[in-house]
């Protein structure tokens, strides 16, 4: 069995993740629904263990729910963040360069971008539409594997550019300052809708729905502030599937 929550798992807040994850498998336990002991890190947090029939629980991106997963698996809800300016459940991207760079965001037309990878709806597909959006370009620059990952490449001149999940930004700003002080932003696009949480697709996603909110609600105080966690709401799979989608990088 898989369950996965690795779009927000950074070290410093694995353990409050861990106890989230404590109360959401006792809750589905109590429903009659097989849940493992642990959460599952590493490749199988991702894509492997999205696709995989024994999949309980994961939390995927917009953008490979809508072009690789939709209709694979079982929607179950978005999870709530509070990111400034978005509806619930809804997130934005954050455009960064080093904090010694001056231009406003028209100056980088044509100035390759980081980006954490091509499937992101964050990293890729979010400032691809707002460059369009605006008659602008940001053509491919590396491809770094992670939102932090291209923060770093940014702050070392790797890149003059980079669009950031706004979490993962304010996660950042929270445990790396150091980095976060190298780095300015530049622009935030429009808010999509977040990342949301998916099951197998025979799922019975009510039962699962409810027991990751009780569980949410029931977590300590402090660990919800940690994970920045409001709570879980529901966006219907037509939301998701009406974001443009770019050219891949």
């Amino acid at each position: 069995m898989i369950a996965a929550l690795g779009m927000y798992d950074r070290p410093e807040v694995q353990p409050a993740n861990d106890r989230l994850w404590a109360l959401i498998r006792d809750g589905l336990r109590a429903r009659d629904i097989a849940a493992p002991d642990t959460l599952t890190r590493g490749e199988m947090a991702y894509m492997p263990g999205w696709l995989s029939p024994d999949l309980v629980l994961s939390q995927t991106c917009g953008f490979p729910y809508r072009a690789r997963l939709h209709g694979r698996v079982t929607l179950i809800g978005t999870p709530d963040y509070g990111v400034t300016g978005c509806p619930p459940g809804h997130y934005r991207s954050v455009l960064v360069t080093r904090a010694d760079d001056p231009r406003d965001l028209a100056d980088f037309d044509g100035t390759p971008i980081a980006y954490n990878d091509g499937l992101s709806q964050s990293g890729w597909a979010a400032p691809q539409n707002h460059a369009a959006r605006l008659g602008l370009t940001f053509p491919p620059g590396p491809c770094t594997g992670g939102h932090v990952a291209s923060a770093r490449a940014v702050a070392s001149g790797q890149a003059d550019l980079a669009a950031l999940d706004a979490v993962t930004w304010a996660m950042i700003g929270e445990h790396d300052p150091a980095l976060a002080g190298a780095l300015r932003e530049v622009a935030l696009t429009d808010p999509t809708p977040g990342l949301p949480l998916i099951s197998a697709p025979d799922a019975r996603a009510e039962a699962i729905y409810d027991a990751v909110t009780e569980a949410m609600a029931t977590l300590a105080p402090a660990d919800r502030a940690l994970l920045h966690l409001k709570g879980l709401v529901r966006i219907p799979a037509a939301a998701y599937l009406a974001i443009p989608t770019p050219p891949s990088p």
